[in-house]
């Protein structure tokens, strides 16, 4: 058996040649990044300019309170994420270490033409055994992807399998570490049939290949098997889902009510007054000074308070309201393990139970500067990577003095303008409206 018929030398150079135009790619992209990077500022710069020019509906003379893109310390992993420099010059090492890679096997092979060559030149009838290699190379994969399995569930499986916050992210946990037992015994049983058969059963001159088109009884075993297993598993994930999103009416009644409303590129947070009962809303009440456009004829919306971060009690049930002003955003706690779309007019919610304060995760982490944080998983716009909130997750008594300390929705200056547009005549429409006139 001939080595060309298994490394082409004009298909070589093409590889050759397509990998380094992708070492090139990296290197371009990453002098292209810091143009993108300005371009983005510049963007959102302008965006900023034309809102303060046409008074935006996310603009508020309200002091909402420091939010992730106003802590010193996101800015500064913000810079560290957008210098991949180092990266770029990891992946130009594994390329060329590739290329020469490819370089040495392709001299391997030409060496062992030549000595095929010299062999039928002196009439010798010894040949390399090709398929004798190939069947050793399938057995080192084995050996070196099992590994690789290993190393990567060691040395990355933490990412995956950090302790949940949250009372039902144990549940959800759980499943996913049930999925990944099962579909990882699987996966290493087939691939050590897989390759294992290949090398103990590769072509010699003494043995022909049997032919085994079908068999019924191996088809049932292969179908009905993973089908009861996978059904299992939805039918698990599907009640799980259903208690997670379905809380009792008891449970909703006594959740401490949270709203957050996501726009580019910040989450708004209003917490309920004593009476756990948030004021109206209407989308045609936003104004400059109404961000939220909630309805300040209603008493409810009166104790309504502002949240420059997110506080949570450990041990009691909090349901979140979660709206969108402007597109299609997406509430985040990874650490919660818990996720829901924020879609403009259409409230979603979402109901949980901390179970590990901020400083109790630390201390589990081993970090002293971890903190819980809301994220958005939807792809929103040039500043998504701002749209970060700290979550923090304290005793009952932090909380209570926490709140006590926030401001008001109704400020005095809001409630001085709704009085001047209640008894003024000459009051634009739009502001008697955004001023519920």
């Amino acid at each position: 058996m001939k080595f060309n018929k298994f490394i082409k030398v004009r298909v070589f150079f093409v590889a050759v040649i397509l990998c380094l135009i992708s070492v090139a790619g990296s290197a371009l992209a990453q002098g292209a990044l810091e143009e993108t990077t300005a371009g983005d500022q510049v963007a959102t710069d302008t965006a900023q300019q034309i809102n303060s020019d046409i008074g935006s509906i996310g603009d508020t003379p309200v002091e909402i309170g420091p939010s992730a893109e106003d802590d010193p310390s996101t800015l500064e992993a913000v810079t560290e994420v957008k210098d991949n420099s180092e990266m770029y010059k990891s992946v130009s090492y594994y390329l060329i270490l590739f290329f020469l890679l490819c370089v040495f096997l392709a001299i391997i092979g030409k060496v062992l033409k030549v000595y095929e060559l010299t062999s039928e030149i002196h009439g010798k009838k010894q040949k390399v055994d090709w398929n004798k290699i190939q069947a050793v190379l399938f057995a080192i994969t084995l050996v070196l992807g099992l590994y690789g399995t290993y190393w990567s569930y060691k040395v990355w499986g933490n990412m995956a399998s950090a302790e949940s916050a949250s009372v039902h992210g144990l549940t959800l946990d759980s499943m996913m570490m049930t999925t990944i037992i099962i579909t990882t015994v699987v996966f290493v049983i087939t691939q050590i049939l897989l390759f294992g058969f290949a090398f103990k059963y590769s072509s010699t001159e003494k043995r022909k290949a049997y032919f085994y088109p079908h068999n019924n009884t191996i088809e049932r075993l292969w179908t009905i098997i993973p089908a009861i297993a996978l059904t299992v598993l939805v039918l698990y994930g599907f009640f799980t889902w259903r208690t997670i999103t379905n809380p009792a009416d008891a449970d909703i009644k006594r959740a401490l009510n949270i709203e957050i409303t996501g726009e580019q590129f910040k989450w708004n947070v209003r917490y309920a007054g004593e009476n756990n009962q948030f004021g109206e809303r209407n989308y045609k009440l936003t104004s400059p000074t109404n961000a939220l456009g909630i309805n300040f004829k209603d008493p409810k919306s009166w104790d309504d308070k502002l949240g420059g971060e997110i506080v949570l009690p450990v041990n009691r049930p909090v349901r979140f309201t979660i709206r969108s002003k402007d597109i299609l955003h997406s509430f985040y706690l990874p650490d919660f393990r818990a996720q829901i779309n924020a879609v403009p007019g259409m409230p979603t919610y979402f109901q949980m139970v901390p179970r590990l304060t901020t400083d109790a995760m630390r201390e589990k982490t081993n970090n002293a500067k971890f903190n819980y944080t809301l994220l958005c998983a939807k792809i929103c716009g040039a500043g998504h990577y701002n749209m970060q909130y700290t979550v923090r997750v304290v005793s009952e008594k932090e909380y209570a003095e926490w709140l006590a300390k926030q401001p008001l929705f109704f400020t005095d200056d809001v409630k001085k303008e709704w009085k001047i547009a209640e008894n003024s005549e000459t009051a634009a429409a739009d502001k008697k409206l955004a001023l519920n006139k």
